[in-house]
């Protein structure tokens, strides 16, 4: 009897647990073919939407695949093919603003330099691309695009390895762009940490992994990690890096690193041409005028395309083939964009006026009228338009402030002039500096001191120079940044003469259409720009505006 229950209790256990194993062998089977469902429906809603396309934007037709295509840029250009496509390449940073083609010219170039004699880059050498705003950081370094990282076992989805406790390195884009390119687009955002381990990449040519569960003696981990942990993940390619930003506001540690090149922004009449290239491309005609108006409301090429995109969506609402007048002057108007000035007015040589030159922007060099007016009082000198103070030791827990260093010019500018005899504590001077430009660099001294010399004497400046340099209070002209961004805007206004540094001289100035005088005197300056001679200079004879102040009392 005892036997007979324990029997039939062990065959009611066995079919218990033959049901079990049963359900779950059959859940087993079941399972792949319900992936392979879900998998097969993912599919095809992929295909679905790949098979979805719109039409691509005007930006997208209009992209340069020439390098004739890429308006204005021909010296950086040149730079860029000079620092690439040798048989020693270098890392480069191309400075500029938005829209001007930085990014086509460094594809272009690379293109180009696979075909160049001795050249290291293969015909199969990568571009590869990132926007340094939008790399991620991560203080747990678990996912780092642009230098790599280790999946850890730890991390879900770790894999047969990470079950097995093998760390994982994962390839970055430094590594992807190995034997290439690495295109940094704003690369001047990128964050401090990333930017660090980029310098060391770039010295070392490898990138190094760490983990705290790689073992260099357990048998699981295969070679290949093994030689990545011992020896690092080549990356040996080419930086250029792309930014709108000013080359101070970069860290010394990357510049050293790498050649700079400066893509210029665009004149408005390139601006017209690329509007009308773009037009023609979208299947409209632009003519010359209505294209020079979109050039001289566009701040880039971007700009402009984006104009004439939505002119020629107003005329083809109504079934035009032609992009009018009235059609870019609603987008602009609707748009709020704001023209652009056509360079100084012309003007009569007057006392206290000079065209002085600076630099602003993504290095756009500008002639500013600068003023001087001079009155009977107590030595008194003001300094205004924006006029920038400078702050030192900024970080340091020591902060300093000192006034901008065109203040400090006005400073050695009475000085000069009390060294020349001109009574300068006998008038208040007034130095303004109008058009809403930022004033910030000593190199507007030359200008203050013949703007204030001839405001006092009431000797008019010539209209048709214009000049820069900083100056000494031995009145020795020193040398300046920004020349040739500033002789270029000077001839595009039409002047006839400009004086710049002896310092700063080249040969090559003497190509230019406008006369380039070097001078390292500010006697030299004031000969030139008032037409008068050293002697009178040193002595002045009369002083007319203190004589008419009296003669009107």
């Amino acid at each position: 009897m005892f036997a007979a229950i324990l029997v039939i209790l062990q065959l009611f256990l066995t079919t218990v647990m033959g049901i079990y194993f049963y359900r779950q062998v059959k859940a087993q089977n079941s399972q792949p073919g319900g992936n392979r469902y879900s998998g097969r429906r993912e599919l095809d809603k992929l295909n679905k939407m790949k098979q979805i396309h719109l039409s691509d934007p005007l930006n997208e037709r209009v992209r340069p695949m020439r390098f004739e295509d890429i308006v204005g840029q021909e010296q950086g250009i040149q730079a860029l093919k000079a620092i690439l496509c040798g048989p020693n390449p270098q890392h480069v940073i191309i400075y500029g603003p938005p829209g001007v083609g930085k990014t086509c010219a460094a594809r272009l170039v690379l293109e180009a330099a696979k075909h160049s004699e001795g050249s290291p880059f293969a015909a199969n050498a990568p571009f590869i691309e990132m926007d340094a705003t939008c790399v991620r950081f991560d203080e747990r370094a678990i996912a780092d695009p642009l230098i790599g990282s280790v999946h850890d076992p730890i991390y879900q989805g770790a894999g047969q390895l990470g079950i097995n406790g093998v760390p994982q390195p994962k390839e970055g884009a430094v590594s992807r762009a190995h034997g290439g390119v690495l295109f940094l687009d704003e690369i001047g955002e990128l964050h401090p940490i990333q930017m660090n381990k980029l310098l060391k990449v770039l010295e070392d040519r490898k990138v190094r992994f760490e983990s705290a569960y790689y073992n260099p003696e357990d048998s699981n981990v295969p070679r290949y990690i093994h030689d990545i942990f011992e020896n690092g993940l080549p990356a040996d390619f080419r930086l250029v890096g792309a930014t709108t930003r000013s080359p101070e506001e970069l860290p010394p540690a990357l510049r050293s690193r790498c050649m700079e090149v400066f893509f210029r922004a665009l004149e408005p009449e390139e601006l017209g041409k690329i509007a009308r290239d773009s037009a023609e491309k979208a299947g409209f005609k632009l003519d010359g005028e209505t294209a020079n108006l979109v050039g001289r409301y566009s701040a880039s090429g971007r700009d402009a395309v984006n104009i004439v995109q939505m002119a020629a969506g107003l005329a083809q609402m109504e079934e035009r083939n032609t992009i009018l007048k009235q059609d870019v002057e609603w987008v602009l108007d609707s748009g709020h964009y704001s023209a652009r000035t056509d360079g100084m007015r012309k003007r009569d040589p007057q006392p206290g006026v000079v065209n002085g030159l600076a630099v602003h922007g993504a290095h756009q060099g500008a002639v500013m009228e600068i003023e001087a007016v001079a009155r009977p009082g107590k030595g008194r000198v003001s300094v205004t338009g924006i006029v920038e103070q400078e702050e030192l030791g900024a970080g340091s827990g020591h902060t300093m402030r000192r006034p901008g260093t065109a203040r400090i010019a006005a400073d050695n500018v009475l000085t000069l002039l009390r060294n020349m005899n001109i009574p300068v504590d006998e008038y208040d001077l007034h130095i303004n500096f109008p058009g809403g430009m930022p004033v910030d660099g000593p190199s507007a001294g030359v200008a203050m001191a013949v703007a204030a010399y001839s405001a006092i004497t009431q000797i008019p400046v010539a209209c048709d120079v214009a000049m820069t340099g900083e100056l000494s209070v031995r009145g020795k002209v020193l040398p300046v940044g920004g020349v040739p961004e500033k002789m270029q805007a000077a001839i595009k206004a039409g002047l006839k003469r400009v004086l710049i540094p002896a310092a700063n001289d080249q040969q090559r100035y003497r190509e230019l259409e406008a006369e380039i005088i070097p001078v390292d005197d500010v006697h030299q300056a004031l000969e030139l720009a008032l037409g008068v001679r050293g002697a009178e200079l040193a002595e002045p004879r009369h002083v007319p505006a203190l004589a008419a102040e009296a003669g009107n009392k």
